[in-house]
């Protein structure tokens, strides 16, 4: 019995919220570093650094430019692509222009797409519980980013990638995933070649810095901070100034209560940028198949007894 209650008191409310740090894991020292995490981490910070230099090369082509990769990489490659349409087939698009928003979001720096679809379906799996990658009961930073630098831990949780049948079976996607890192040097290299070194800082620092740090406050802010309008056994919170710098995922709460929905921001005033790019393509014949909430369903999420996170 005392052995438990001291277990509990080691236990650490994260600042403002009410989710409690109740697993324990090495994000730095006392574990093994491989040479995949060698590589995740120092690519971020080699990013990061590189935004640093913003200040010194700020020119507006280059911002302007920036913004326009910002929106076509994070928007239409990773929340839309990546996430909405590939991990849980919330609309549908023509091949080839699912194949060019994909191809996007490879230039986001966030992992091939059968890798990134793989994680996030394990996520909804296993949300909030032993083994959801990236659940803030590790902690913030665990959740934030440290999670990408322990592919150990992956690699405990998931022994085989069971998950995304649909995307191995097309050969664009078996491709993207053996030649990931050429794309990527690639289009840095174009990036130098069009205008130098102020061009890199921007489009490769600033942007993919500024993308990185708006999709990961989705896997750890929204788990943490926020209000909770559905009953989920989960985490998962709607958070609106997430949902401003993550074009419309920060509605976290509701995604989780209705993961296949194309639309994330339910309400009228609960902005929507993704959501809004999914009605222009459906305007305009090429989006498909988009998925909505029933109001059976969202009544028996709206009256379900609370969730034991609550």
């Amino acid at each position: 019995m005392m052995s438990n209650v001291a277990k509990e008191s080691e236990h650490k409310r994260i600042i403002f919220s009410n989710v409690t740090i109740t697993r324990k894991r090495n994000l730095f020292w006392g574990r093994k570093w491989r040479n995949l995490d060698i590589k995740m981490a120092s690519g971020i910070f080699i990013l990061h650094v590189l935004a640093l230099f913003a200040p010194f090369t700020f020119s507006w082509d280059a911002f302007w430019l920036a913004l326009l990769f910002y929106f076509l990489t994070g928007m239409l490659g990773i929340t839309m692509c990546y996430h909405r349409l590939l991990s849980h087939h919330s609309f549908k698009l023509p091949k080839w222009l699912e194949y060019t928003c994909a191809y996007l979001g490879v230039q986001a720096i966030q992992r091939d797409p059968m890798y990134w679809t793989s994680i996030h379906r394990f996520h909804h799996q296993y949300v909030d519980k032993e083994k959801d990658p990236h659940t803030p009961t590790y902690g913030f930073w665990f959740s934030h980013m440290d999670w990408l630098f322990d592919s150990s831990y992956i690699m405990e949780k998931y022994q085989a990638r069971n998950n995304i049948e649909d995307l191995k079976s097309q050969a664009f996607y078996r491709f993207i995933k053996r030649t990931y890192m050429y794309h990527i040097f690639g289009f840095a290299a174009l990036v130098y070649a069009w205008g130098g070194f102020p061009y890199l800082v921007w489009i490769m620092g600033v942007r993919t810095a500024w993308c990185y740090q708006g999709i990961f406050l989705v896997n750890s802010a929204c788990h943490i901070w926020g209000n909770r309008v559905w009953n989920t056994d989960d985490l998962s919170k709607n958070n609106w100034w997430v949902a401003i710098v993550s074009f419309g995922e920060g509605w976290h709460n509701n995604h989780h209560a209705f993961e296949y929905l194309a639309r994330h921001g339910l309400e009228w005033w609960q902005i929507d940028l993704t959501w809004y790019m999914i009605c222009f393509f459906k305007s305009v014949g090429l989006a498909t198949n988009v998925k909505m909430p029933s109001q059976a369903h969202k009544l028996k999420k709206s009256l379900a007894s609370d969730c034991k996170f609550k």
